[in-house]
């Protein structure tokens, strides 16, 4: 068929892969980081100029990375809002990543439309420090002037994508960049423009959500653009996750998302309802607490990393001793407790040793996470197959614990740029499509990731146990606090 590239744009660097357009292999690799300035005490920035996507992406491209491509698939940051006038300039600096300085816009906006309930029934989530739609609430608030001058809402990829078309007069998204704006309903299909007036006082012009094997436009050079994407759904397509897989993120905080027939509505607000790539849904479950457990136990513990930790809590036991380690340490989404605490239950003389507490502190991350996949679960999303990501997911402690407690095969994928495969695969389906080969109903059948296969085995009972035992403390301290 061709030659296709995937390109995705992170909050720190653009990767671009060029691959066949009929098997996937990658043929070809580029990197370049962002030119960002970090904030003044560290971290990342919550303003971010556009162009440095762009310069960034050129540089990465460079060298002529890109020839003999016939179609380019575009995945970026999610969470990011791109506000422009009416002329298609800037406003201001684009507003990304978690957000925190927009808490209190997320409560207003819960508390405007009528509560969680109201916005699950809505859009199918409820507002967030980080969404789109909370971050508009923050800039009518805080710089009226901007909100005024804004007549156009795009996100990261949707902006890369219009500027590699020449920035035409159509301006175009995909179904799961739109899902997780706050204003458009992965279950209607459809925006709701009353929430962005809501959010931003007024009126704005929303892109057009086209279809998943759908192509954005073709450049002056004939070089086809796809529909683009979330980088969330770029790595899901990358992986090759289908019905019956869910995947488990581990970073600082933990997510657990799965494919899914429907979209989810969740009154509760512990689902976020995102629509994939491919035409199916994502339904989404946060925890705040994953790798951050673990950090704040080997600090404890006096270890310099998260390798030393898993070699101390390879020296214990299953169920530490007795040792339960609740792992609420910043507040906790799932179950909604954002003023809690972490607790630590099980206390004996024979289980207070260095091996048990570090033992416990992975224990209590994956059982937080397992109570994250059974949120999915008692929705009807079947789960027969975890797929396992973060650079924790290679840690002996993780991958000894995880089937058991999560009571399923786990996949390790070999680490890998998925969100840019995920994108070269979509430009590969646009393509074929465009070409007549392809089937815009079924995306192309690409090789899957390079994985460790990990089954639950012989430990199962014992892994069962100790959930068992974390779901104990849990309601004993937090009675019906996942149900609630």
């Amino acid at each position: 068929m061709g030659i296709v590239a995937g390109l995705d744009s992170s909050p720190d660097f653009t990767r671009i892969v060029v691959c066949d357009s009929g098997t996937g292999a990658v043929l070809r690799q580029g990197f370049a980081p962002h030119p960002v300035e970090s904030p003044e005490g560290g971290g990342r920035p919550a303003d971010v100029d556009p162009q440095a996507w762009l310069l960034s992406l050129g540089e990465a491209a460079g060298g002529g990375l890109l020839e003999g491509v016939q179609a380019i698939g575009v995945s970026a940051q999610a969470n990011s809002v791109v506000p422009l006038d009416a002329q298609g300039n800037t406003v201001r600096p684009a507003m990304v990543g978690g957000d925190k300085r927009s808490q209190v816009a997320a409560a207003d906006l819960i508390d405007a439309l009528g509560g969680r309930e109201a916005w699950a029934q809505a859009v199918g989530c409820v507002p967030q420090a980080a969404q789109p739609v909370t971050k508009l609430r923050w800039l009518a608030r805080t710089e009226p002037e901007a909100a005024a001058r804004t007549a156009v809402l795009l996100q990261a990829h949707d902006w890369l994508v219009w500027q590699l078309l020449g920035r035409p007069a159509r301006r175009t998204t995909d179904r799961g960049g739109a899902s997780g704006t706050g204003y458009w309903s992965a279950a209607t299909g459809g925006y709701r423009p009353d929430l962005v007036e809501l959010a931003l006082g007024h009126h704005a012009m929303l892109p057009e959500v086209i279809g998943p094997a759908d192509a954005a436009g073709t450049t002056p050079e004939g070089l086809l653009i796809s529909a683009g994407t979330g980088e969330t759904q770029a790595a899901a397509f990358g992986l090759g996750i289908g019905l019956g897989d869910a995947v488990v993120s581990l970073g600082a905080s933990g997510s657990v998302m799965a494919v899914h027939h429907e979209a989810l509505v969740d009154q509760h607000g512990m689902i976020t309802s995102l629509a994939d790539a491919t035409g199916m849904h994502l339904p989404v479950v946060t925890t705040l607490n994953a790798v951050r457990t673990l950090r704040g136990t080997a600090e404890l513990l006096g270890l310099p990393d998260l390798e030393s930790l898993s070699e101390l809590a390879m020296k214990s036991t299953p169920g530490a001793h007795g040792l339960v380690l609740l792992p609420y340490l910043e507040g906790e989404r799932t179950p909604n407790l954002p003023h809690t605490a972490g607790t630590l239950a099980g206390l004996r003389r024979e289980s207070m040793k260095p091996e048990h507490l570090a033992r416990a502190a992975f224990e209590g991350m994956l059982c937080g996470l397992a109570d994250a996949l059974d949120v999915l679960r008692g929705r009807g999303v079947d789960v027969r197959r975890v797929f396992l990501l973060g650079a924790a997911a290679e840690l002996p402690a993780v991958q000894a614990a995880a089937p058991a407690l999560f009571g399923t095969q786990v996949v390790v994928p070999q680490p890998s740029d998925y969100a840019a495969i995920g994108s070269a695969r979509q430009a590969a389906w646009a393509l074929g499509v465009s070409q007549g080969t392809l089937d815009p109903r079924t995306p192309p059948i690409w090789q899957g990731a390079v994985a460790q296969v990990l089954e639950p085995g012989e430990e199962l009972a014992v892994g069962q146990a100790v959930r068992q035992q974390f779901v104990s403390v849990r309601e004993q301290t937090h009675p019906g606090a996942l149900r609630a």
